[in-house]
């Protein structure tokens, strides 16, 4: 029998403004406008020594460090986020928490006041 393979997530709030270049000019993607987000990033693995996948607080640490990067911000300020979309913003967060959780497994971004969500599996 294979070793059980499991998948933890953590969660993380910021708020933070943005705006989209594409559409018709007066579109309103194109006015700056803010959002709060959720983030959720997952590790998947099979238990470890230490008799987990990985170790929560750390993970809690680093999302948090990410979120506080753009929490009150202008996302199109940031490299990377010049067109700051939901997929972009996942990709953002994957590409900062994968080098320390290597089972990282999926980023989910959403805005619940508006009902939308971006899922990064990876």
């Amino acid at each position: 029998m294979s070793e059980p393979v499991f998948e933890i997530t953590k969660a993380a709030h910021f708020d933070a403004a943005h705006y989209i270049e594409q559409g018709p000019g007066d579109h309103r993607y194109r006015r700056l406008h803010g959002h709060s987000f959720r983030v959720e990033a997952s590790v998947k693995g099979v238990m470890q020594p230490a008799g987990w996948v990985a170790d929560l607080e750390s993970l809690d640490v680093a999302l948090k460090a990410v979120a506080t990067e753009l929490d009150h911000g202008l996302l199109n300020d940031r490299p990377g986020l010049e067109s700051p979309t939901l997929e972009r913003i996942c990709l953002y967060f994957a590409e900062r928490l994968k080098p320390q959780f290597p089972g990282l497994s999926r980023v989910v971004l959403s805005r619940p006041t508006i009902g939308e969500s971006c899922a990064l599996t990876l």
